[in-house]
């Protein structure tokens, strides 16, 4: 009973990330809609969300925050990589090819993972995993409609792969960070490397700042209403990017990045939905036809875990550090 726990808790993190996700991808689309561009976004949430994470440490568990110089490379590695670039490749795929062809690409990412896993880390990987893998990929490609204007462009489609390779990294790097770092901790040495990152980009006073005290018409569900801007991008800060990025290295402390990358792929499927209630986004049979071959994918590897941990006598695959592997 006690080692299923930690794993539930792994499994719950990483359900909650993808729903505040996917309610994220709505109220960014709603911000976005005010003239604020993705890049203005991009800098806001990275800053904001570094200063939210290092000042709710400070004020709580200062000694958590010490750095070794040897992990200042790896630290600048993660936030580069895995929150700067991710976003950066995501839009400049969005800007030259459709959206559903640019999340297809990014999420192909979680397939990087297991294949990382298992001829570099050479971890064993069990057959249902694959399956697992390959139901959610389909499942995504129908859910994306990538059939609907299939015009690629060589520069967005390099962009979308960066993407997943960027997400990728971020999976791996933030797995071997656990080992030595608590999640609050790391999510805010990273966020702030990210921060650094755009900041040298585009410094900071040349943001036009008066801009958050526009008022915001919000969506059908609360029609009449209006919010000023500044509150919705708090709500990306906090809600849509500091507790989702928290849960995640939660889920992936307990469940490794390969389950924590599938896991992952449910964040569409969330965000449709979203779009759906609130933006009258309709999703067609089809589409919810994929959402399902996702969802199948993924309660097929986590039931796999499940049989597998409950009654097969066959060795658990070590990772670094000693722990089970996430396979």
């Amino acid at each position: 009973m006690n080692v299923g726990r930690p794993a539930l808790i792994g499994v719950l993190a990483a359900a909650g990330a993808a729903v505040l996700f996917g309610i994220n991808g709505t109220v960014s689309k709603v911000a976005l809609g005010s003239g604020l561009s993705s890049l203005d976004l991009v800098q806001l949430r990275s800053m904001g969300s570094a200063g939210v994470l290092m000042v709710f440490l400070l004020l709580t568990r200062p000694s958590t925050l010490r750095v070794r110089p040897r992990e200042l490379g790896f630290l600048a590695l993660v936030g580069v990589i895995g929150i700067g670039l991710v976003q950066w490749f995501y839009f400049v795929a969005i800007s030259r090819l459709p959206v559903s062809i640019a999340l297809l690409l990014e999420y192909l990412a979680p397939v990087l993972v297991v294949l990382w896993v298992r001829f570099v880390r050479r971890d064993a990987v069990r057959s249902r995993m694959w399956a697992a893998l390959t139901l959610a990929v389909l499942g995504l490609v129908i859910v994306a409609r990538v059939w609907d204007g299939l015009t690629l462009d060589g520069l967005g489609l390099l962009a979308g792969l960066g993407a997943a390779v960027a997400l990728a990294t971020y999976y791996l790097s933030s797995e071997r960070g656990m080992a030595t770092r608590d999640p609050l901790s790391l999510a805010a040495w990273v966020f702030t490397a990210a921060a650094l990152f755009w900041s040298v980009l585009r410094p900071p006073w040349t943001f036009e700042w008066s801009w958050l005290s526009r008022d915001i018409a919000l969506p059908t569900p609360f029609d009449g209403m209006t919010a000023q801007l500044w509150l919705l991008v708090a709500w990306i800060i906090v809600l849509g990017t500091v507790v989702p990025y928290s849960l995640i290295l939660v889920a992936l402390s307990s469940l490794g990045s390969a389950r924590t990358g599938l896991l992952g792929m449910a964040e569409p499927v969330m965000a449709g939905l979203v779009a759906w209630l609130v933006l009258d986004e309709m999703l067609s049979a089809i589409q919810l036809f994929g959402a399902v071959l996702i969802l199948t994918g993924i309660v097929l590897a986590e039931t796999s875990r499940q049989r597998s941990a409950d009654g097969d006598n066959e060795p658990a695959p070590t990772a670094p550090g000693g722990g089970p592997a996430d396979p």
